[in-house]
């Protein structure tokens, strides 16, 4: 049996691709990795793949050179740096780099600028290039395990904590914006004397704008989740328990009865009473669910491991989150809440200014509830307030900046996300401002800090005091308007100050740069550089084709699914999935190639040409159809979305095999690379791979 399997894998050297795997398919498991060795080395002795190899080195070489001089060459590299597909160069001048030339340049998928690197995509065969770059004298420092995509987490702490941060918001920042706008809308019609109580457009408004602020923790779990690398249904049912209605009347309870203690540790809320509208507790507790996640993945049987993973993540993360998380902010915000006190009654002019340049970094933590309830205290023991005075304005710094930044950016999505984040922050809401615009550009969020700062000192200096607490923006002025005999000075001096506050913050950024945060402009019409691009010559037009993935799942990277055959990539380049439901779909339109009679594997060939196999399994043939319902034959044309096979998981784990499913692209010689989601889960229908030609 032996040499009739060596026999037939150099028969099948010459065939077509689904041809020979369709007799892979039946064979067992031992033999399986005896063919898939067999026709690895088969293929090596092939003519043209020996002419690849050998002409390799030169095309990377001149590949390497041209890269080299596009990027400023190489006395402008500091180093560089190479992950799964991609050379990440740290330059001494971006500018000096040639954009345009190198998204072009053939072998070149596309330039990224990220992280502080110079990213040029090469594709899987990145580390020959990387040696090739090196041998034209550019320092090199290795390569990464992974390939980070475009948030490499690169500098210090605090400028990883702001892409981090970024990262999460940037999904979601159309909705933020426009919720943004609504709650303006709903502090226009309060204005105009509407309430909960009178009007029933007012009440649909109100949750319109504010329910995304509410719950706000369980689009960050999504996000977060995402960014971790982690399931992001797992993350929403983790953000749900934070946000649970229930826990703000029923922890109090167990509070007062002395039965609130887990191990000795208090279960407690905020200082603000929930995690409605939080930021970092949602975010902590994904980063700890990630970690928890990823290393249960490890120990847990693929048979339950769709459940047990879940559950286990769930089980530990939550109490941890409440029992620790809880804790620790109460303990902050009341260190903070005494140290502010401390500063005021020293000197309240400092007061202004440090309250009013930190108050944007303790509103992104959560931490200004050390003052909120202080000062509303104060406004109900004495009628009036200063405690929160320095810290009504900075919305207005955010104002200034985002006007100038709309002026002097050259992208248009930047201006894009400017505006309505504008609009929003006139009426106090300034998270879209800062999550999606000054924050990662940091310099235009450290000018709204100064200024604010300075803002704030001034507010104590004239002796401003709020009457009451909650109003936002431009509708704040009447509450620093004395009741009691109808001082307007103060509504005066807080007007003077925001004009101030607009006017300072956009005259000092129109001085600043504006950083780019999506590479530059992208449309024809922006005119960043000066120097005349030089033609190209010969360049082959990039062509390329999105794979969606044909069932829903956990991404398993090739080259670790327990078949060797697969695993080594003999069978062609391509990624797997743990599916979680019995359900594969077709990932593009395309045409039925094969379905082999047992069910469990099916072949299409794609408008574009990509032959691609999805095997149900491992070793599934052997239950010979059991538990597969096929719904498409040899010849059919199929539309991407259209349903191809059922399966049965029950079946396949009861029979003790693996249901992890590569889905591969069988003719990758055929084409420059075939690049992978870095994502941990799909969805069905969500990116998958790409074919490059």
């Amino acid at each position: 049996m032996l040499y009739y399997e060596l026999l037939k894998g150099l028969l099948l050297v010459s065939r077509q691709n689904l041809n020979e795997y369709k007799i892979i398919l039946t064979l067992p498991h031992g033999r399986k990795k005896l063919f898939g060795i067999c026709l690895g080395f088969f293929r090596c002795l092939k003519p043209e793949k020996r002419k690849e190899s050998d002409m390799a080195k030169k095309d990377y070489t001149e590949l390497a050179k041209d890269i080299v001089a596009h990027v400023g060459g190489k006395d402008n590299v500091v180093n560089v740096r190479h992950c799964v597909t991609r050379l990440r160069f740290v330059l001494k001048d971006e500018s000096k780099a040639d954009d345009d030339y190198l998204k072009q340049r053939d072998g070149v998928v596309t330039v990224v600028k990220a992280g502080g690197q110079y990213q040029v995509v090469i594709g899987n065969h990145v580390p020959d290039v990387y040696a090739s770059v090196l041998e034209t004298g550019v320092s090199g420092v290795g390569s990464l395990d992974v390939d980070e995509g475009d948030d490499v987490e690169k500098g210090n702490l605090f400028n990883r904590f702001i892409d981090l941060i970024s990262g999460i918001f940037q999904p979601f920042l159309g909705p933020l914006a426009a919720a943004g706008i609504i709650k303006g809308i709903v502090a226009i019609m309060g204005a105009f004397g509407l309430s909960e109580a009178n009007s029933a457009w007012y009440v649909i408004f109100e949750a319109a704008g504010d329910g995304f602020f509410q719950y706000l923790p369980l689009l960050i779990a999504v996000t977060a989740a995402r960014k971790f690398k982690m399931n992001e249904f797992t993350a929403l049912a983790i953000g749900g328990a934070l946000v649970y209605p229930t826990l703000t009347t029923t922890i109090p309870v167990l509070a007062d009865a002395g039965l609130d203690k887990i191990f000795g540790i208090s279960l407690e809320l905020p200082s603000s009473g929930s995690y409605l509208s939080t930021v970092m507790p949602s975010i902590l507790a994904m980063w700890v669910a990630s970690l928890i996640e990823k290393n249960i993945k490890k120990i847990t049987p693929d048979v339950v491991k769709l459940f047990v993973v879940p559950f286990v993540t769930i089980l530990v993360t939550v109490p941890l989150t409440f029992l620790v998380v809880g804790p620790v902010a109460n303990l902050l915000t009341d260190w903070l809440s005494a140290g502010f006190q401390a500063v005021l009654s020293f000197s309240p002019i400092l007061y202004g200014f440090l309250l009013g340049a930190l108050w944007q970094v303790l509103v992104m933590f959560g931490l200004h509830w050390a003052l909120v309830p202080l000062a509303i205290m104060d406004v109900a023991t004495n009628g009036m307030s200063a405690i929160l005075v320095a810290a009504c304005l900075p919305n207005f710094t955010q104002t200034g900046v985002l006007g100038a930044i709309m002026l002097k950016t050259k992208e248009q999505k930047v201006r894009t996300i400017s505006t309505p984040a504008f609009i929003s922050s006139i009426f106090g809401v300034t998270e879209p401002a800062i999550y999606g615009v000054t924050l990662p550009m940091r310099i235009p969020f450290y000018i709204s800090c100064g200024v604010s700062g300075i803002i704030g000192a001034l507010t104590m200096f004239f002796n401003v005091y709020g009457y009451s607490v909650g109003a936002m923006g431009i509708f704040q002025y009447p509450s620093y308007v004395n009741p009691a005999n109808g001082d307007m000075s103060g509504m005066w001096v807080m007007i003077a100050l925001s004009v101030l506050a607009v006017v300072l913050s956009f005259a000092v950024q129109m001085f600043a740069p504006v950083p780019y945060l999506y590479g530059g402009p992208k449309d024809a019409s922006a005119t960043t550089e000066e120097k005349v691009v030089e033609p190209v010559n010969d360049l082959k037009e990039l062509k390329q084709e999105i794979i969606a993935s044909p069932m829903m799942g956990d991404v398993v990277k090739l080259k670790d699914v327990p078949d060797e055959v697969f695993a080594s990539g003999a069978m062609g380049k391509g990624i797997a999935i743990n599916p979680a439901e019995g359900t594969v779909f077709a990932p593009a339109n395309g045409e039925v190639t094969l379905v082999f009679p047992t069910g469990h594997a099916i072949g299409m060939r794609t408008e574009n040409g990509a032959e691609l196999l999805i095997h149900v399994g491992m070793d599934t043939v052997s239950l010979e159809g059991k538990g597969f319902k096929t719904y498409v034959e040899v010849g059919d044309k199929v539309e991407a979305g259209q349903k191809l096979l059922e399966f049965d998981l029950t079946t396949i784990r009861e029979a003790n095999l693996p249901v992890i499913s590569p889905i591969i692209v069988t003719n990758s010689a055929d084409f420059d690379d075939v690049l992978t989601t870095q994502e941990s889960h799909v969805n069905t229908g969500d990116y998958l791979l790409t074919t490059m030609k």
